[in-house]
């Protein structure tokens, strides 16, 4: 799957979700009660891992901000090369009883099952207020096992009526249903076949967490991973169970439900008495029980194929609402691109006849890898001109391959367990990158995914819930749908790369798929995998799935002008994390070259160091040594997921800023340069007069009046600051939020104000001539995304010309990206005459659109006024907001809490997500642990913030929260 926290294109406010005022408490209960038959306990959680970032000015840092959140918050320590303590005052707990923790689970402890399931024939028969499957399950005894022994199948919430042996009834002494775990006693499990059969009642229409089998607007759809298919029958519900689904049959009434839909191929159907239908399903290929779907409902399509390489014709279809049929050709013409390149770079074909893909509103994650039937969130699916920015057009070209690709690194070949899930995700994640850089820009690309990486992965690294790609343990196996998992996994299978050479990985990809296709297997395995096929000692590798925390790579140089001769030492630091301390040194690859100082020419060209040690010292020989030591461009393309120290003059960073080959680097340099200038400006005895170095306000010049760059994305990522996220993760603590953002604020205006001729003139240039059409590709979305960057710094004076333009802009948008830029800027001034006729002209024009409302939500919920809460609250009143979808509750109260006004020094912003956190946990657990990690900020915050969260936490931790979020709140409190 996909995680929708970080999917969402920070322009349309990341997956909108709604919050709760004070004065809508007591309907929320009420919607709870109507709801719900018991407290959510479980939820799946995963929303993706591959990210668009909006680079409007106005709205990166706090999409970054909520990228953040989605991971887990921002890093609550700074850890310092060579010490495990953190710098700064952290306020002790007050608590005197701590929450009971929940079980946890761990990974020395894996056991297979006793016995596995072979094959498994499903009746699901669907009715309006209940649903009864029956299941039946071919059982073989695992090898050693003695005959007799007992099944334990997992079931949650399930009303159980018959448990059947071989067509015979077992009596009440035969079995036990207790809890959660159904028992079949070994004494009835004897035979050379052993066929269990059990039938359950399920009520979907009451399912809020949206996991099993639930309802959705005009369908009904499920969510298994990670443990769904517990809700929806009982099971080995486990990654390493594969089974056969060689029968599904569906029923249902086909006036309601005449699309019946399942895994694999359709086989037969048919119609039924009383108006009513069925449709059977099987699919030829094991699989666990998490990759199991149906969809039953009332849903359009539109259809095309796709030739594989071998000739074989598959049978394309994508599935949604009537009324959104027509946004559905960008998701289909992606999905064919991503078939296209996967033969084409790993040799991978499509193993199936048909390959479906369904639309959902109601969708807890981004989207869902089914086994040929992909379940999307429509926020990822749908798109046209007027409903979608470009960021969402690449952002769904994106997770379209992100579930494509899973049919091999997933599917095919799947988790023994879930420690092991960075296996299928971090992999899929890499495979997805790697797929959106070939299709456009594979310079953006990186800097796109290094951007989420520090925003929402390096906070997560250094907070009490720090975990390796591989955790060694958890609680709730939901809240490890993480950006550790995820980002930081594909950054450690893009190391692989990096030390075997494109043509090294991808042998070491295909005696993956050879020695294991139909398998679960571990990260191990995969490791092996590269190391024989490179006969390469990976050995040391294996910390990366280890141990936690971010390294740190400490650089300092000399230069031998007589010999040519270039030392670079390295030392690394891998930080204390909890449960973890005196960690060993990581396998490294420093991707660097060296630039003349004078003349700025290439002097060393990419070479790869293997820094394995704590300190290593490395020779390199220039052939035409200049006189002054040369430039270092370290860690080209970010080819290690660590924290750089190197000094670096001004002067230094303004060549590698204008001449490195490297175009991340090019782009690194001037997040450097606009770091130093908002700390300078946070450590200003007055924020409001400060004024950045002369040298960072030229190289901002350069960069505005630089038409040599081809891709103008580089040009307009080289003018964001670096996010707020990324200063609290290198601003020195105790730090003031509040300070922080006025700092980058002041920075960003004076930017705006001394450059405004180059920035007005550069804006103008790029603007369409009128009744130019809006076109939809990779230079058209790039030169929206400059002028967008632009109309940010061009309004930061907030006064009447600003919101003139910013109007302008806005009211002759020729498409969704446009709009929006206008809007969110309009936003940010909501006074302006303009601002209050482009709300109502929006929402009037998104004609009930869910994913245009969920942008109008955002834009106004992530508003950079000082009342910003009370609008917050107004907004979650309006008739349009709801709890139970997770895009609209998302689109308001994650958007919020990504922002600097969550820190209110009154402490507001706090109280408020207590309130909602408690709310929201009754209905969606992994809604409401996702929100819970907004107060992981706290050991870095100053002693009067430490405080109030520490009140707030204890407030939490005596609620009957869901074992999700006691999990979250247990790990920050400790």
């Amino acid at each position: 799957p996909c995680l929708v926290d970080f999917t969402m294109s920070l322009s349309r406010g990341p997956v909108a979700m709604k919050a709760i005022s004070r004065n809508s408490v007591f309907s929320v209960h009420r919607e709870a009660r109507a709801a719900l038959s018991k407290p959510a306990l479980r939820a799946v959680r995963r929303e993706a891992a591959t990210t668009a970032i909006t680079v409007s000015e106005e709205r990166s840092h706090s999409a970054l901000g909520l990228a953040a959140l989605a991971a887990g918050g921002l890093r609550v320590r700074r850890r310092t090369a060579g010490s495990s303590r953190s710098t700064a005052t952290v306020v002790a707990s007050t608590a005197t009883l701590a929450p009971e923790a929940p079980t946890e689970i761990f990974r020395k402890d894996y056991v297979p099952p006793a016995y596995w399931i072979k094959e498994v024939k499903l009746v699901v028969r669907i009715f309006s207020g209940k649903t009864e499957v029956s299941s039946r399950l071919r059982l073989e005894l695992r090898d050693g096992m003695p005959a007799g022994s007992d099944l334990s199948l997992d079931g949650e919430d399930l009303t159980l009526k018959k448990v059947l042996v071989n067509s015979k009834e077992l009596t009440v002494d035969e079995y036990k249903s207790e809890g959660e775990k159904l028992t079949v006693s070994g004494e009835a499990l004897k035979g050379d076949e052993i066929w269990l059969e059990t039938v359950c009642e399920i009520e979907p229409e009451k399912n809020t967490q949206l996991s099993g089998l639930y309802y959705s607007g005009s369908m009904y759809c499920t969510q298994m991973e990670a443990e769904g298919f517990r809700r929806f029958t009982y099971f080995l519900d486990r990654p390493d169970v594969m089974s056969k689904f060689t029968e599904v049959r569906l029923e249902a009434d086909e006036a309601t439900c005449p699309i019946l839909l399942s895994n694999g191929n359709r086989i037969e159907a048919g119609k039924l008495d009383d108006g009513r239908h069925y449709s059977v399903w099987s699919d030829p290929f094991a699989k666990p029980s998490y990759l199991f779907a149906l969809v039953a409902g009332d849903l359009d399509s539109i259809q095309d194929t796709f030739v594989t390489k071998s000739g074989r014709s598959v049978h394309l279809e994508i599935f949604a609402a009537k009324e959104d049929k027509d946004q559905l050709w960008h998701a289909m013409r992606s999905l064919q691109n991503s078939m296209k390149w996967d033969e084409d770079r790993f040799g991978l074909e499509y193993d199936l006849d048909i390959y479906n893909i369904v639309a959902v509103k109601d969708f807890n994650m981004g989207a869902m890898e089914n086994k040929s039937l992909n379940v999307f969130n429509t926020s990822l699916t749908l798109a046209r001109e007027d409903t979608a920015t470009d960021d969402d057009y690449e952002r769904i070209e994106s997770v379209i391959g992100h579930e494509y690709f899973h049919n091999w690194t997933g599917n095919r070949v799947t988790c023994q367990d879930w420690f092991q899930l960075t296996l299928k995700e971090g992999l899929t994640v890499y495979r997805d990158q790697e797929f959106s850089a070939d299709m456009g820009s594979r310079a953006r690309k990186r800097i796109e995914d290094v951007r989420v990486l520090r925003a929402a992965q390096f906070p997560e690294d250094g907070s009490p819930m720090a975990h390796p790609i591989r955790p060694e343990k958890y609680a709730a196996i939901d809240n490890f749908y993480t950006a550790t998992v995820y980002n930081k996994g594909a950054e450690v299978i893009r190391m692989y790369e990096t030390l075997l050479g494109k043509e090294g990985f991808r042998k070491g990809m295909d005696l993956y798929f050879e020695r294991h296709d139909g398998s679960a297997v571990t990260c191990d395995d995969f490791r092996a995998a590269m190391q024989d096929a490179n006969s390469k000692d990976l050995t040391q590798f294996e910390r990366w799935y280890l141990q936690a925390g971010t390294p740190l790579v400490h650089a300092s140089d000399s230069w031998d002008a007589s010999s040519g001769v270039y030392k670079l030492e390295l030392k690394q630091v891998v930080p204390d994390t909890p449960g973890q301390t005196g960690k060993k040194p990581m396998h490294i690859p420093v991707r660097l070259g060296l630039l003349d100082r004078d003349s700025g020419k290439e002097l060393v060209s990419d070479t790869v160091l293997e820094l394995t040690e704590e300190a290593q010292t490395f020779e390199l020989k220039v052939d035409k040594p200049p006189a002054s030591k040369p430039v270092p461009s370290l860690f080209r393309g970010f080819s290690a997921p660590v924290r750089l120290e190197y000094t670096y003059s001004d002067e230094e960073l303004a060549l590698l800023a204008g001449g490195d080959t490297d175009s991340f680097n090019r782009w690194e340099a001037m997040q450097r340069l606009g770091t130093k200038a908002v700390l300078d400006a946070m450590a200003a005895p007055d924020v409001e007069s400060f004024q950045p170095d002369s040298a960072f306000v030229e190289a901002m010049r350069r960069t505005v009046t630089d038409r040599a760059t081809d891709d103008l994305s580089l040009i307009a990522y080289a003018l964001i600051l670096p996010t707020e996220g990324t200063l609290m993760e290198v601003a020195s603590p105790p730090i003031d939020p509040t300070r922080l953002h006025a700092a980058r604020n002041r920075v960003r205006k004076v930017m705006g104000e001394s450059l405004r001729s180059e920035l007005l003139e550069r804006y103008n240039e790029l603007a369409p001539a009128e009744g130019e059409p809006y076109v939809v590709d990779g230079v058209n979305a790039s030169r929206r995304r400059l002028q967008g960057v632009l109309l940010g710094y061009l309004s930061t004076a907030g006064d009447a010309e600003a919101a003139a333009l910013a109007g302008k802009h806005f009211s002759t948008a020729g498409g969704m990206t446009d709009k929006m830029a206008g809007f969110t800027t309009l936003c940010g001034m909501p006074e302006a005459p303009e601002t209050k006729a482009a709300a109502d002209k929006f929402f009037t024009d998104a004609k009930g659109d869910s994913n245009v409302v969920d942008k109008w939500f955002s834009a106004q919920a992530r508003a950079d006024v000082e009342d910003l809460l009370p609008r917050v609250k107004k907004l979650m009143e309006h008739p349009d907001f709801t709890m139970k979808n997770p895009n609209r509750l998302r689109s308001v109260v994650a958007v919020f809490f990504s922002t600097p006004q969550f820190h209110n020094p009154d402490g507001s912003g706090y109280d408020f997500a207590v309130e909602l956190i408690t709310e929201v946990d009754k209905l969606n657990p992994q809604v409401s642990s996702r929100l819970a990690s907004a107060f992981r900020t706290w050991r870095r915050l100053d002693e009067g913030r430490q405080k109030m969260i520490l009140e707030r936490l204890e407030q939490l931790s005596k609620v009957n929260l869901s074992k999700d979020c006691l999990e979250i709140v247990s790990k920050m409190r400790a």
